[in-house]
């Protein structure tokens, strides 16, 4: 493999919080597709480009906005009845202390008391409608508050839910405050996550513990093989034969090792320091080049790395890197090419692998990213791998809180895009 290395450019597109780095803009792919549990990108380019932000359904009606408008209804309801009971009960009053017949006197004449309660009821009821307006807007925004004082601990349980992986399970509500239902409702939220990670945890014991006890005897076939290999009166039948089944043992270790490392990245993560991916790329790329020699194909590499630090596991995030590296060189053409891409994007550290290679439907993109999947259903050919390295960075990514989406690359071959959370680097 040739490393041609590219000096890094700057693009500082107007919508994002911080400036861009090692980006250059260019056509946007068709077909991006979003993998599951990551917001839609934009369409993937030559060259990284920003995503589109989600959008909120329109003509959405929160369930605090229609609280608050029952409470105002309820309450100018009740005012009305109250203003139609003070009516009747004034309108009472005002005829018994005036009677009909009855006239009162002042120094300027008589006064006809009809006229008097007359003059009575409509100031009452102006001056009702007046105040009942005036409390009522007080009542709405009061019902307002109370009404997000009433929908707080439901707000806590759906930001909890929004922020749960299979790698955060441990994570509970714990909701105080008075035995009734919301409470109800929080208690039975967390009996339900503890149940899932359970299962969860139980899963993956079984994956590493199948993988562990399947490394043994992986092992001793291995050895076995080469020590028949290694004899000079072993037949050339037998070599051919030996040389197979050596081929296959090492495929079976490469599946048992992403085993364990697809169970191990599902974890909720014991190490988070900060990592910059400039150079974990460096490192993977120095490695793959190193192995060069080892393939069946020539492909060129360029780098166009800049500093993007997020807050990680950096034997993880590695993995991670070199995964999308050896995908893009093994589903490659002699002679074809790979673009790593490290940087700061809307805020998020990113790192993009572009590759060369043959078409990928647009349909068969999100297939891509669930263990065991290959392009087109292949298992024929095994020296590709076991089909468990993007799912590997699927998890590892959901491990990391980021997001990672996945478009073909016009002309053939794939553009696969990891943002994780951005973080300042250690000083």
């Amino acid at each position: 493999m040739s490393t041609a290395p590219q000096p890094s450019q700057q693009a500082s597109p107007p919508a994002a919080p911080q400036p861009q780095q090692g980006y250059q803009a260019g056509p946007p792919a068709p077909g991006a597709q979003p993998i599951a549990g990551a917001s839609p990108p934009a369409g993937a380019a030559a060259r990284l480009r920003p995503g589109v932000k989600g959008r909120m359904p329109s003509g959405r009606v929160s369930v605090r906005l229609r609280l608050t408008v029952l409470y105002g209804l309820l309450f100018f309801m009740a005012g009305a009845l109250l203003l139609f009971v003070t009516y009747i009960l004034v309108g009472q009053i005002l005829d018994q202390v005036f009677p009909k017949g009855y006239l009162i006197i002042t120094p300027n004449g008589s006064l006809d008391p009809e006229v008097l309660k007359t003059l009575t009821m409509k100031q009452l009821v102006s001056r009702s409608l007046v105040a009942l307006a005036g409390v009522g807007i007080i009542a709405l925004a009061l019902g307002y508050f109370v009404a997000d004082r009433a929908l707080g601990p439901l707000q806590r349980v759906t930001t909890t839910a929004r922020r749960l992986s299979e790698s955060t399970l441990h994570e509970r509500i714990a909701l105080e405050g008075p035995d009734d239902e919301i409470k109800e409702l929080a208690d039975t939220f967390d009996a339900m996550l503890e149940r899932l990670g359970q299962a969860f945890d139980s899963q993956r014991r079984f994956v590493a513990n199948a993988s562990h006890e399947l490394r043994t005897p992986l092992a001793i076939n291995r050895t076995l093989l080469e020590v028949a290999l290694g004899d000079p009166e072993a037949s050339d039948d037998l070599r051919t034969v030996g040389r197979t089944l050596l081929a296959t043992n090492a495929r079976h270790e490469r599946l048992i090792e992403g085993l364990l490392l697809l169970a191990r990245s599902e974890r909720e993560l014991t190490t988070r320091t900060p990592v910059d991916l400039a150079d974990v790329a460096s490192t993977v790329l120095e490695s793959t080049a190193r192995r060069a020699g080892e393939r069946d194909h020539e492909v060129t590499v360029h780098e166009e790395l800049t500093p993007g630090t997020t807050l990680g596991d950096p034997v993880l995030l590695e993995h991670l890197v070199s995964n999308l590296v050896d995908n893009a060189i093994k589903h490659n053409d002699d002679g074809g090419e790979v673009w790593a891409r490290t940087g700061v994007l809307d805020g998020w550290a990113t790192v993009q692998i572009e590759n060369t290679g043959a078409t990928v439907p647009a349909y068969e993109v999100d297939r891509l990213f669930e263990p065991f999947r290959r392009l087109n259903a292949d298992r024929v050919e095994s020296a590709k791998g076991a089909g468990l390295g993007l799912s590997i960075v699927r998890s590892v990514v959901l491990a990391h809180r980021g997001s990672v989406h996945a478009a073909p690359r016009p002309g053939g071959g794939l553009i696969v895009t990891v943002r994780l959370p951005l973080t300042q680097p250690a000083a």
